[in-house]
């Protein structure tokens, strides 16, 4: 199938917030996360839930969009870290329709051929924005929910296949490095 992300989805923005030392809730921003939408470091509640709207608080399968900036990636926020809220620099993306996964949506954002096209439509020189009406109108093609859940799954193991050969290759460098130094030594 395929259909507009405007069609099934609520969009809302992210809320500014000033954050500070110890609170109830934890405030994603862009620099938590990598370049593939994995949060990074260890995040602390920094915000008060009374300064915060119960509509910006994130639900289990919200996705985040990081519209802001060169760093463009969707990341599903799983709920596993408790109460939070997505800063500015996002779009909370929820899905209206049971007929896709959020990790799916999330993976489909992320492919190389749909993430330049949206920045292909940022605007803004020198810190580029993908606006809202771009993202809503990005058409999403998705199967049903089984080949949908495979999808993820190969995916899922072609991450993995590229961590265990990126440890590979360290391993060798490491043998490598060594066999050549006990020759200079011997």
């Amino acid at each position: 199938m395929k259909e507009r992300v405007k069609n099934i989805t609520n969009i809302q923005t992210g809320l500014f917030a000033k954050h500070f030392g110890d609170g109830d809730v934890i405030y994603f921003q862009a620099k938590h996360f990598d370049e593939h939408g994995q949060i990074s470091e260890l995040l602390h509640p920094e915000l008060n839930i009374n300064d915060i709207s119960n509509k910006h608080l994130l639900q289990h399968g919200d996705i985040l969009f990081s519209a802001k900036g060169t760093k463009n990636f969707a990341s599903v926020y799983n709920g596993d870290l408790g109460l939070a809220v997505a800063s500015t620099s996002f779009f909370v993306i929820r899905l209206t329709t049971s007929s896709i996964i959020p990790e799916y949506l999330a993976w489909y954002i992320n492919t190389p051929k749909v993430l330049a096209d949206l920045k292909s439509k940022a605007i803004g020189s020198s810190i580029p924005s993908i606006s809202k009406q771009v993202l809503e109108n990005l058409d999403i093609i998705f199967p049903d929910i089984a080949k949908q859940n495979l999808i993820l799954k190969l995916n899922e193991l072609r991450l993995k296949e590229k961590m265990l050969s990126r440890e590979i290759e360290k391993h060798r460098d490491t043998l490598f490095q060594q066999k050549i130094m006990n020759a200079i030594n011997n």
